[in-house]
Formats: structure tokens, C-alpha cells, sequence
């Protein structure tokens, strides 16, 4: 092992913190990770996971060469020059014969590889193709458009100066989702002035730490919130002063949940009616309100109103743009993601126009394809089915709803290209596969950092040299481009030579350019083509920054110079990148003040409280109905729960996981006692679409009537000697297209309903 430390970033959660690593004398194992002290954000902090990402890097299951599909379904190696002519051949046909918008783009990077999805945006026009989707689309959607509607941007909490802390469907002492989960969830529940409240039906680590845990019935978090909120309303304790001058909209609201049965609620979501009095108590006491929401309930029925519930949570409570509370956020994208788009509203708060798909007429919102729509717009004869699809950095064949209808569908298709790393099963049911460097062999970055009022970014330097046979994505795209002809040779060479004389000279060449039409569409691989083969340290694939650099110098100057940049307009926009550019360890690049005006983005100025669709869903809750309740499947699997040894599906190798038993199914005893099955044995998991064997785990933290199992299991991986067994349950195997929310499609993963039966020794 050598004795430098090289700065990069976890890639195993949304959060990236900051690491070191150690390589070895090869220079292409990672043998020693820890914390990255320097980073700006994360400041030395890392949870046990980032201590594996070895087994992402040097996985027996990467790719090394591209792969074109054989008629008998096994793969070919193929050059990068053929590949990359018949890819873009593929694509050209089915635009000509039925139109490019009958392609699909699917990806567009994982946790922390955005950098490289980002120069796809500029393959789609090539080709005509206009619709695309990614994991957040099975996740944020519902969040998504409500912020868009009630906000006009995303929020987060402000957890280290917070009062109280509030948890919904979350577990961050595992899944983090926030920068340094774990000390903050530590510290907020060892302080007495503090409160850290956790809606969970299990026990969580962090719930754990909670001095209130409201251990609901899983897919009730709605009649929880609605008594809450109710309890607040009926006993004159919301912020009348605060909504009168910041918000619209409210007064159908608070007549609704002026009547609102609280008893009723709380004792159909299993809660006491002392613990609702609990939270509301603490709710009311203060303004500095933070609130954190996530998979638990993003996925699972009533998803899209349990988000606007939520939301109201700080708005009722004037928690909103004060310190303590909740903010809108910033980043390097200027904020705008997870906000719906702009969207409109009639009179009465019902949204009138929006983009749909093609097939079957569902929403989509943030510019995505609903996920559990997708087959559907497939399987079909309509003629505008999709007919192609280009994966990236994704593996829905494994983490989307009802694999044999997704698998199904992927056998539909005429033209299949996946760009990764490994053989994912996606990959292996394509057409030509392209294997990329791996998020370590290149400069990369995350667009997720989303702070306020400081936010960060972090440009990743490689740790190595690509493994021979792949390429960035960035090059990847670049090629498809020009195979395509989009541009003409020689049409670009004023740009690459006013790169070579610098920042400033490229500014002054490229600016007044950007508003051609057919530069702006091209943007990235104009970038990558021009200014990368000039920036420093090799870090071509980091040239679509300097646009959204420049962007944030017009957008957000004041934040800009407040973060410790220099200089007005493109000479602002060239210091930041500059400055990312120069920072291996993440730089402070936008620094707002709290109740700002970027906390006002509507165009009244004001947040908005009427959502009319949530408005008539919230009057049916008095009906008592939850969705998919069955006596046939008595039990409610949360399908995908993480834990200490699980995290995305980019580490395929099952031997990361060091726990005792990582991928069993954990059961209440008294459940476990009703169907026969002991501890550590064998059971069959039956739900509706299928069957799985799966070991038996007791659990009390568990509440009865539900269990768990981990994410990122089920796939196979070469175990050294030819064959390929697989570890774990595949979970959406077991999961069923139907099950999603009726507004935006995400799919109820953290509520299958499900059966055990006991197996025959």
C-alpha cells in the first residue's frame, strides 16, 4: 500500500461524503478508506459503508470490452468503432421509421456519477427522442409535485440548528440522506432542549434515539398526520400571523382539518391519542421545525398526500425560511430539481396542463416517465408505443416494479444500447452493451448536494487510469454525436482555440454562441469538445460545469461572491469553476442568507397551500380505506428496507456484506409464532405476482403484522469458477405494476402485501 491519501467521495448514498483512500502498489485497489476531514460538508464524517467501495471498483463483473448481441442471445466483443456506428445506426432507424420520440432514455448517472449522465442530454436531439426517466421517478415524484405546486422548489431541514426533529418513513442512522445523519440524530435525541420525534411502524436505529417514536400501522402515516395537524387546528396553535402574510390558499385547508376526527385517526393508525398530543405539543412550541421525509412513506399508498401532509407540517407552524427550520435549496443546478416544473393551476388549485406519456396519458412530472408506467407503454399495439430504449448507469430490470412484466417488455423492444460498468441484468438483456470507466477512472461529481444557505460541490479527481476497454460517458456520448452528424468538421474549432488562451477568452468566444439554437442544444458535447481538451488535470469530462457555472453567476451573484468568489458576470461564472476545478476536497460554492428571496420562488411571492386533487383525497380518508388490504396477504413487506450491509445495487459482489445474516427476512415473533416458522428457518414469501425462499430472522423491534427485507439483493454474481449464483431475495419479483399511487405512479415497495408459510424440513 502506498503512504499518499487521495480526496474523493462515497458513491453509495445520495449524501457523497467526503473520503481518502489508499491504493496499493498496483494502483487500482482501494485497500484503506476514511473520513475526509477537509471536505467541506461532510468534515471527516463516513458511515461503514464507504469503507467497501473496493468491491464496486474491482468487481469480477466488469465489463471490458462493448458487447453486441448474438440471434442466439449470447454476446460478441466488438471494437468501440463498430459499436459505436451501429448504436447510432439503431437509433437513426427506429426515428425513421417511426419517429424518434418513440425512444426512451433511462438513467442519467447513479449516487454519484451525474457528471457523465449529463452529456447524454445531448445524444436525445440527435435523434428526435423526448422522453427519458430514472430511479427518482419511482421515488420523488409524488414530493416532486407537490413542491412544484405548494413551493416552487425543494426543501430540506435544517437539523443542526432545529428545535425538533422530525422523522417520517426515514431511518437516517442508516440510509443517512442527510449530511452527517448519524451525529445529528445522536445529538438532537441526547439533548434536553431538543426534540427528535420518528414516524415508524419498526423500531429504527434511529427511532431508537427519538424521545418520541410513533410506532404507526404501516400505510396509515396520513390519518397520523391529518390528526396532528388537526389537533393543532382545533386547539388554535397553527401561525394565523405567518400564513396571512406568506401564504395562499389555506382557508378550504383549515376548514378540513378543523374537522378533522383526531380520535378516530389516531386510533385507525394504531396510535394513542396521548402520543398525537405529544408531537402536536412539540409542534407548537416552536418555529424552528425540521422535517425529513423518504422511502417509507414516498412508497407506499397515499404517497403524493402524505408528501403535501408533510409539507404543511412547516407551513402551518411557520417553519419555513427561518433558522432551525426548513429551506428551499440551491446546488449547482440552481435548485430547480425535484419541483415538478412549473405546472398550472386553475382558480381552484387543480393543476389543468401538464406533460403526459404517449401510451397511457400518465403524468409526468420533473420531466420523467412515470417507472410502473413504463412496460405499459410498451406492451401494446398503439402506435406510439415506445419502441428503443438507452440505460444508463441504471439497472431497472432489477430495481423497478414487476421484473417478468419489465423483462417482458425489454424482449418488446427493437433497440436496446445499456451503458455501465458491470453486466447488470439489465445489460444482459440488450442489444449492444458499452462498458464505461468506473466512477473512480474519471473525474465525476454528484448534482445532488443541495444545501442552504451554504451549499457545496464536489468534483471528484480519478484514483486511476480507466480499465483498458472502457470509456467515460462523457467520450461515449461524444462519438454517438458525431456518428450521428450533428456537427460538421472544423465547426467548432473557434471555440477549442479560444479555449487554449483561457477562461476569459473562452467566455468571450462561447457566450454570445450559447444562444444558438443548435449550440444550446447541444451544449455538453460542445463543451466536452472544445473547452475540456484545455482544462488541467486531464478533467475533459468536468467541461459541462463551466456552463452551469456561468449560469449560477446570473442567477445567484450575490450567493456566489458570498461563498468567496471573485468577480462579476462570465468572470464570476470562470472563478467558481476555477475554484471547483482547484478543490479535490469539495468548495463552498453558493452562501444565502436565511428567509432570502430564493425562499419565495412562486411568482406571487407567496407559498401556496391548496393542491385541489390532495384537497378531495384528504376528504376521503373519513372512509377508512387503505389501499390493498387483503386477507389472502395478511402481512405488509417492506421490500427494500436498508441496513447496515446494504446499499444501492452498484456493489454487486456479495461478499462486501460482513453482517451475520445480511439478506434474511426480519418477522415479529408473535408473527412468526401465527405462521409456524422458527428462527433461522427456511419460510416461502408469497405475495401476489410471486414466491421467494427466504431465512427466517426474529426481530421485536418489528411491529406486528409486518416485515422486511433488504435492499440490493437478488442478483447474481460469478463466483470465480463459472457459475453465477445469486444472493438474496429479487425483490420486484415479487411486486406488481398495479400497486402505485394513482397521481404519479410510484410504486408501493414499502407496502407489498404478503403471506409466509412454513417449509417442510
Amino acid at each position: 500500500m502506498t503512504d499518499e491519501w487521495h480526496a474523493t467521495a462515497c458513491n453509495l448514498c445520495y449524501v457523497n461524503c467526503g473520503i481518502l483512500a489508499k491504493l496499493d502498489e498496483t494502483g487500482r485497489v482501494i485497500e484503506k478508506i476514511k473520513g475526509d476531514r477537509e471536505h467541506p460538508v461532510s468534515r471527516g464524517y463516513t458511515c461503514n459503508k464507504a469503507a467497501r467501495i473496493n468491491f464496486y471498483q474491482n468487481g469480477r463483473d466488469r465489463l471490458t470490452s462493448p458487447l453486441r448481441r448474438r440471434d442466439d442471445g449470447t454476446f460478441e466483443e466488438i471494437d468501440w468503432d463498430t459499436a459505436i456506428v451501429e448504436v447510432a445506426q439503431g437509433f437513426r432507424a427506429i426515428q425513421e421509421q417511426y419517429g424518434g420520440d418513440k425512444m426512451l432514455y433511462y438513467g442519467g448517472g447513479g449516487q454519484g456519477n451525474h457528471l457523465g449522465g449529463s452529456y447524454a442530454r445531448s445524444v436525445g436531439p440527435a435523434v428526435g427522442a423526448s422522453y427519458s426517466s430514472n430511479a427518482l421517478a419511482q421515488e420523488k415524484t409524488g414530493l416532486a409535485w407537490m413542491n412544484g405546486r405548494m413551493l416552487g422548489g425543494s426543501w430540506h431541514g435544517d437539523f443542526d440548528h432545529c428545535d425538533v426533529a422530525l422523522i417520517i418513513g426515514k431511518n437516517p442512522w442508516q440510509s443517512n440522506g442527510m449530511q452527517r445523519a448519524r451525529i445529528h440524530m445522536r445529538d438532537i435525541g441526547r439533548d434536553p432542549e431538543r426534540t427528535l420525534i420518528v414516524l415508524d411502524p419498526r423500531r429504527t436505529e434511529t427511532a431508537e434515539r427519538a424521545d418520541i417514536h410513533v410506532a404507526l400501522k404501516p400505510g396509515t402515516d396520513v390519518w397520523c398526520i391529518s390528526a396532528i395537524l388537526g389537533r393543532l387546528v382545533q386547539t388554535d396553535r397553527i401561525a394565523t400571523d405567518w400564513l396571512d402574510e406568506h401564504a395562499t390558499g389555506y382557508e378550504r385547508l383549515i376548514e378540513q382539518l378543523a374537522e378533522v376526527p383526531v380520535e378516530e385517526y389516531a386510533a385507525f393508525a394504531g396510535v394513542p391519542i396521548e402520543q398525537i398530543d405529544a408531537v402536536a405539543d412539540a409542534l407548537s412550541g416552536t418555529n424552528r421545525i425540521a422535517v425529513a421525509e423518504d422511502l417509507g412513506i414516498e412508497m407506499s399508498p397515499h404517497s403524493t398526500l402524505c408528501s403535501y401532509l408533510n409539507i404543511l407540517i412547516f407551513l402551518l407552524t411557520g417553519a419555513y425560511g427561518v433558522e432551525g427550520g426548513v429551506y428551499l435549496v440551491t446546488g449547482i443546478t440552481g435548485g430547480f430539481i425535484l419541483d415538478g416544473g412549473a405546472g398550472t393551476s386553475d382558480d381552484d388549485g387543480y393543476e389543468v396542463a401538464g406533460p403526459r406519456t404517449p401510451v397511457t396519458g400518465a403524468r409526468i412530472v420533473q420531466g420523467l416517465v412515470p417507472c410502473n408506467s413504463i412496460p405499459e407503454e410498451i406492451l401494446t399495439d398503439h402506435p406510439d408505443r415506445f419502441r428503443a430504449m438507452l440505460i444508463e448507469s441504471a439497472n431497472p430490470l432489477h430495481s423497478l416494479a414487476d421484473t417478468s412484466r419489465f423483462r417482458e417488455a425489454m424482449e418488446a423492444l427493437e433497440h436496446v444500447v445499456v451503458i455501465d460498468v458491470a453486466m447488470t441484468e439489465t445489460a444482459k438483456m440488450a442489444d449492444y452493451v458499452l462498458p464505461a470507466s468506473s466512477q473512480y477512472e474519471k473525474f465525476e461529481a454528484t448534482f445532488f448536494p443541495m444545501e442552504f444557505p451554504e451549499n457545496f460541490f464536489h468534483l471528484r479527481r480519478p484514483l486511476m487510469d480507466p480499465l483498458p476497454g472502457t470509456l467515460p460517458e462523457a467520450e461515449i456520448h461524444a462519438r454517438l454525436v458525431e456518428a450521428l452528424g450533428v456537427f460538421e468538421p472544423g465547426e467548432l474549432d473557434d471555440l477549442k482555440a479560444a479555449a487554449e488562451n483561457g477562461l476569459d477568452a473562452y467566455a468571450a468566444a462561447m457566450l454570445p454562441k450559447i444562444m444558438d439554437a443548435k449550440i444550446n442544444t447541444y451544449l455538453p458535447y460542445v463543451l466536452y469538445r472544445t473547452l475540456g481538451p484545455s482544462l488541467p488535470h486531464g478533467a475533459a469530462d468536468a467541461a459541462s460545469l463551466w456552463g452551469l457555472c456561468q449560469h449560477l453567476a446570473m442567477k445567484l451573484p450575490d450567493h456566489v461572491r458570498a461563498a468567496g468568489h471573485e468577480g462579476d458576470g462570465p468572470a464570476l461564472g470562470n472563478a467558481l469553476f476555477q475554484a471547483i476545478l482547484d478543490s479535490p476536497s469539495g468548495v463552498i460554492i453558493l452562501k444565502g442568507e436565511v428567509g432570502d428571496a430564493t425562499q419565495w420562488r412562486r411568482p406571487d411571492g407567496k407559498v401556496n397551500l391548496m393542491v385541489g386533487e390532495m384537497s378531495d383525497e384528504f376528504a376521503k380518508l373519513g372512509d377508512f380505506e387503505l389501499p390493498g388490504s387483503s386477507d389472502e396477504f395478511p402481512l405488509v413487506l417492506a421490500a427494500g428496507e436498508r441496513r447496515s450491509y446494504t446499499a444501492n445495487t452498484i456493489i454487486r459482489d456479495p461478499a462486501w456484506m460482513k453482517s451475520n445474516n445480511p439478506v434474511s427476512l426480519t418477522i415479529h415473533p408473535v408473527d412468526a409464532g401465527k405462521f409456524g416458522v422458527a428462527d433461522a428457518s427456511i419460510a416461502r414469501l408469497v405475495t401476489k405476482r410471486g414466491e421467494a425462499l427466504v431465512q427466517v430472522e426474529f426481530d421485536d423491534r418489528m411491529l406486528e403484522g409486518t416485515i422486511s427485507l433488504p435492499n440490493g439483493q437478488g442478483m447474481t454474481y460469478p463466483d470465480g469458477m463459472g457459475a453465477e449464483p445469486r444472493t438474496g431475495v429479487y425483490l420486484n419479483e415479487l411486486t406488481d405494476l398495479e400497486d402505485r399511487d394513482p397521481f404519479v405512479g410510484t410504486p408501493w415497495h414499502k407496502h407489498v402485501r404478503a403471506r409466509l408459510e412454513r417449509v417442510s424440513a
